[in-house]
């Protein structure tokens, strides 16, 4: 056991804490092992700088029946907490300090609360948990670990933070089954929890019937004051509030502590008041430490309120049972150190080597192998009842469970020829958007406030709101960031739902930080980003990505596409809803272009390929390249040099990345390596295009910020036009 006083010095901290975040005017309560001095420290604590209301209500007395004897919890706990430190301490590096000050939250939620098979981290009806505050991911190992999960082994938690390891420095999806989204950027997690629950809301309205509820799952996440801090927090909470997701609970882990020390210097505002006013349900639980029935009450509570999602402030001790570091920074991201470590073994009474978890407490969570088989088996057939009840929903819902996309899909893609009529490749979007909606179950997006320019709505159905959630379309406000990061939830949510999101191209930079986490944990998610380019005129250059193409095709698995038209487009759109792996940035013009002669589905698959060409033997006098919007300025080019007497190549580059994904016999059928007379034009910047064109080629684009002016003009001032190119050109002859 641990000694008394060690313990009220913990209890002591936690009353620190908590008076360090509330008023005067907060109701008085007790802690177990509160001395009367700590308890007069707490008193004289009490009034801060803070002018806040009364505070929001503590949990309540009525609690989940708790169904294990205290020592196992205190046990078990403890085991969460050790396995943590001794994690940190092996690979002297980590946080030890979030695992330490969340475990007992954690252990109620894994071992009381949660619906999960730990031997099928994949099943379709499980409760999702997310720790948004990722860098406490020896938390969410040690659960994994305790609950029977194969991808969680000891030799893994041994291999933390190393090479080839299944326990990396932050939880990832890719790597560890269990795991359901990558965090560690602070803030996306409780943003992909959003997606995760609004997924769940959408299926349950769609396919759930008065006799039989196959949707029936709720989200938990764990974040931290950083995610707090961070604005996509804040737009991810305000939309959740929004919709009424009420089957998300996310857990503060309040401890007050961030790097630089007491968020006192930097965070000061009433998280309580500002998540109400964000339309959510709000409870406090006063003890985080060893409030074990107040954390059961808390969540009895949240999961009552069903009409808006619960935030469940828990205030804890960072570092909890280090007597010479908890509640400090030194805690958060430092290993304890060998003497400390020794200390807080015998300051908690653990008298066990590292990484031993007690025969008694493995016995306790053994259950949760079959518990969870158990459940699963029951879920099975309640969805084969459903399937014969309901054929039609059950055939969809199963392509959406397993990613099965419906036989013949593609051929609702639409094709063009040079006769039709031309049209913003924004425009010709929409037309595959409104295709796939019809063929695709899984299909569903939305616009950060931008539906009418960019050209995403689904016209054959209506808004996903908090009393229509079984509808498609996602408004998301301008709230760029969060839209993103919620996407990503929603595409590991199922693999068959396939969400799209929609900005101006420019404004990529207000969400690439969700962007990039769809890129490195493999989400889909489709991304409509219309006005490309200087093309989109007056709005001038704040509005004018310039350096946005080359800064993607930088980006490891991403597809970057820039459709000339109609049939490229939908060529974009097929590789796009096919690669549920990896995401797919559609940049697309606001203005008219023509159906060019040569284009195609099937070209596009290739990135890059030819679409006219007099040459023979494989050996043109010259090759131009282009894309999107230029790829007509190249292939007027190329008549005119062909009306001189030149063999030229028109060349689409449409997708490097898929490019490059072929055969070097193909690569040498398009770009042969004997002809380096080669122009490349982009309205864009060149960086980049020397892998093209070699280092004799010559690269048009613009290296510089746009301007306000009529589009056309804009082409003629940045010397992206017919002449610049046949110039280029005609500098190989």
């Amino acid at each position: 056991m641990a000694s008394t006083s060690s313990l009220a010095l913990s209890q002591a901290l936690l009353a620190r804490a908590i008076s360090s975040h509330h008023g005067s005017d907060q109701r008085v309560f007790s802690l177990p092992s509160l001395s009367r001095a700590s308890s007069r420290r707490r008193s004289n604590a009490s009034i801060t700088k803070r002018s806040l209301r009364p505070l929001v209500r503590a949990a309540a007395v009525d609690t989940l029946e708790p169904t294990t004897d205290a020592s196992i919890v205190d046990k078990s706990v403890n085991s969460i907490r050790f396995l943590a430190i001794d994690a940190v301490e092996k690979a002297k590096s980590g946080h030890p300090g979030l695992p330490m000050g969340c475990a007992p939250m954690a252990h109620i939620l894994y071992d009381e609360v949660m619906r999960y098979n730990p031997k099928n981290p994949y099943w379709f009806n499980r409760d999702r948990f997310v720790l948004s505050a990722g860098h406490g991911c020896m938390l969410l190992y040690a659960l994994l670990h305790l609950a029977g999960y194969d991808s969680v082994l000891e030799e893994d938690l041994k291999s933390f933070r190393q090479w080839g390891s299944k326990t990396p420095g932050h939880p990832e999806n890719f790597e560890t089954p269990g795991i359901e989204v990558t965090t560690g950027p602070l803030g996306q997690g409780i943003a992909n929890a959003v997606g995760l629950a609004l997924a769940e809301k959408h299926l349950a309205a769609r396919f759930n019937k008065p006799d039989a509820e196959v949707v029936d799952h709720f989200t938990y996440v764990i974040l931290g004051d950083g995610c707090q801090m961070e604005g996509i927090s804040n737009e991810a909470a305000s939309l959740a509030g929004h919709w009424g997701l009420g089957k998300l609970i996310a857990f503060y882990d309040d401890n007050h502590i961030s790097i630089d020390g007491d968020t006192e210097i930097a965070f000061t505002e009433n998280v309580d008041q500002r998540f109400e006013a964000l339309g959510w349900h709000v409870i406090w639980v006063k003890n985080g430490n060893t409030g074990y029935d107040e954390i059961r009450a808390a969540i009895k509570e949240a999961k009552s309120v069903t009409d808006k999602p619960t935030l469940i402030k828990v205030t804890t001790t960072i570092g909890y049972g280090s007597p010479n570091k908890a509640n400090s920074y030194s805690v958060h991201g430092a290993a304890l150190g060998e003497k400390e470590v020794e200390a807080t073994r015998n300051n908690l009474g653990w008298p066990y080597e590292p990484f031993k978890v007690p025969d008694e407490v493995k016995s306790h969570w053994s259950r949760h192998t079959p518990d969870g088989k158990a459940l699963e088996s029951d879920w099975n057939a309640s969805f084969a009842a459903y399937e014969k009840k309901y054929p039609e929903e059950a055939a969809e819902l199963k392509s959406i469970i397993t990613g099965e996309l419906p036989a013949g899909w593609e051929k609702a893609l639409p094709t063009y020829t040079p006769e039709s009529p031309g049209d913003a490749t924004r425009n010709l979007s929409q037309q595959c958007l409104n295709a796939l909606a019809k063929v695709v179950p899984g299909f569903l997006g939305g616009s950060a406030d931008l539906a009418s320019s960019n050209m995403t709505l689904l016209k054959a159905f209506g808004d996903f709101q908090k009393a229509t959630p079984e509808e498609r379309n996602l408004r998301f406000g301008v709230r760029e960031h969060g839209m993103g990061a919620i996407c990503n939830g929603i595409a590991l949510h199922s693999p068959g739902l396939i969400p799209y999101c929609a900005t101006f191209f420019v404004f990529t930079d207000y969400m690439r930080g969700a962007m990039r986490i769809s890129a490195l944990s493999e989400a889909g998610v489709i991304y409509v980003m219309t006005h490309d380019s200087i093309g989109l005129g007056e709005d001038g250059p704040t509005h004018q990505p310039v350096e946005h193409l080359a800064s993607f095709r930088a980006m490891p698995n991403t597809l970057m596409f820039r459709p000339a038209d109609g049939n490229e487009t939908a060529g974009a759109y097929k590789i796009a809803v096919t690669k549920r792996k990896t995401p797919s940035i559609l940049a697309l013009s606001r203005q008219k272009l023509p159906q060019l002669p040569g284009t195609s589905i099937e070209g596009v698959e290739k990135g890059g390929y030819t679409i006219s060409d007099n040459s023979s033997g494989n050996k043109p006098d010259v090759i131009l390249v282009g894309t999107g919007s230029e790829l007509e300025i190249a292939a007027q080019a190329a008549e005119v040099l062909r009306k001189e007497g030149k063999t030229v190549r028109v060349v689409s580059f449409v997708c490097w990345e898929l490019f490059d994904e072929q055969s070097d016999e193909y690569k040498e059928s398009v770009l042969p390596s004997g002809v380096s007379a080669r122009v490349s034009i982009e309205a864009a910047s060149t960086f980049g295009w020397g892998k093209i064109v070699g280092g004799s080629g010559k690269s048009i684009g613009i290296n510089s910020f746009g301007a306000s002016a009529p589009a056309p003009l804009l082409y003629k001032e940045f010397g992206i036009t017919v002449e610049a190119v046949v110039d280029a050109a005609k500098s190989f002859f």
